[in-house]
């Protein structure tokens, strides 16, 4: 009844993709970054300016027509970070300057290459734009490159391919441009001693990239990353900034995006995880439950100090068995489970079962608190 390749992401999902995007927007801010948001459509005009009309129609939807002008579903948030860098005159002094957003894309998948959330056609990229000199193009891709390896390995991925995609047949821009952006690309690779193969012509029509490809636990390889240089689409749009010597240059622009989309690193994440995220990540982190309802008053009173320590808190006071319970959560791969009986209750403590079936038992509330933060607070 949606489409294909539309996902709907449902409450555990869409706490998940929150912490996702606050430790995305965080570290973005920290690195420099300004935030945008960016609308869902535009003029079919714009695509045509940016080169997508020649080079990418059969991955976009059908135009829409509003009031006689043809408007287009955006598959890239390029052009309209262009829009902002134009806004404004530009100078030397304002360079590098970055572009960052979480910007919704659409993109015609056939329906034969759909696969579940890691290939739709509605999905949410980490994206960003470097805008840069020449000279600071070397330094900002290996900025990036570290920028990525310390996202991927936050969420615990430290296995990668990496691979350099060079010129495809159809492509726009000088020949000496493709091999000064090839260059930094393999440059900037080399001086942070990564390992690196060639993927021939499979770079993007305006430019050459980096693809970072992620290795879960089963070894199975995941494109998520990419770093893109791109002389082409500034000279499009005639991009300009005033250099040290009062005369004009044309920026060059870095395409990037850390996860890829929001929709396959979230595929990603559960597949390699099957499901038992770090503390940090899990929807639910802590699970009260009682033994019997004799019980509940103290449970209920220990789910509402977690909840005001922050903590993302489920209180179960059900009348079934703490067996079932203990497996219901389990099951649900919930990191910690809080049990209390009347031991709990006349000593004023609390007992701690881990997901893997580890015991901490009458613990006081404040030693569980403090290790909660710490492995929030640690990413661990």
């Amino acid at each position: 009844e949606v489409g294909p390749g539309l996902i709907i992401w449902l409450p555990d999902g869409a706490i998940i993709r929150k912490v996702i995007e606050d430790f995305w927007k965080d570290e973005h801010l920290k690195a420099g970054y300004q935030l945008l948001y960016t609308p869902h459509i535009a003029k079919l005009e714009l695509w045509g300016k940016s080169g997508h009309l020649d080079f990418y129609r059969e991955n976009m939807f059908s135009p829409m027509q509003i009031e006689n002008v043809a408007y287009q579903l955006k598959p890239m948030n390029c052009p309209f970070h262009i829009q902002v860098y134009k806004s404004e005159t530009r100078s030397y002094r304002d360079l590098p300057l970055k572009y960052a957003e979480l910007g919704t894309v659409y993109r015609y998948e056939r329906s034969g290459v759909l696969h579940g959330l890691l290939r739709v056609r509605g999905f949410t990229q980490d994206d960003a734009h470097i805008f840069c000199t020449e000279e600071q193009l070397e330094e900002e891709i290996q900025k990036v490159l570290d920028f990525t390896i310390f996202i991927l390995s936050t969420f615990g991925f430290d296995s990668y391919e990496i691979y350099i995609s060079t010129r495809p047949e159809k492509y726009v821009g000088s020949l000496e441009n493709w091999e000064k952006a090839t260059d930094a690309l393999q440059k900037a690779l080399k001086i942070r001693n990564l390992q690196y193969e060639i993927d021939p012509g499979e770079g993007v029509f305006y430019g050459p990239k980096i693809d970072i490809k992620i290795k879960d636990v089963l070894n199975r390889a995941w494109q998520c990353s990419t770093i893109q240089v791109d002389f082409n689409i500034p000279e499009r749009f005639a991009l300009t900034y005033r250099g040290k010597d009062g005369r004009v240059y044309r920026p060059i622009m870095i395409h990037r995006a850390l996860m890829g989309s929001l929709e396959r690193f979230l595929g990603v994440l559960i597949e390699n995880y099957a499901g038992a995220f770090p503390v940090w990540i899990s929807p639910v982190q802590v699970e009260v439950m009682s033994i019997s309802e004799k019980q509940a008053e103290y449970a209920a009173n220990i789910y509402k100090i977690l909840k005001e320590h922050g903590f993302r808190v489920k209180l179960n006071v059900d009348s079934e068995k703490i067996g079932y319970k203990i497996r219901q959560a389990t099951l649900k791969k919930i990191p910690y489970m809080v049990i209390l009986g009347d031991k709990e209750v006349s000593f004023q403590k609390i007992t701690v079962r881990k997901r893997d079936g580890e015991n901490f038992e009458l613990i006081e509330l404040e030693t569980f608190i403090d290790f909660l933060s710490k492995q929030i607070n640690e990413k661990k």
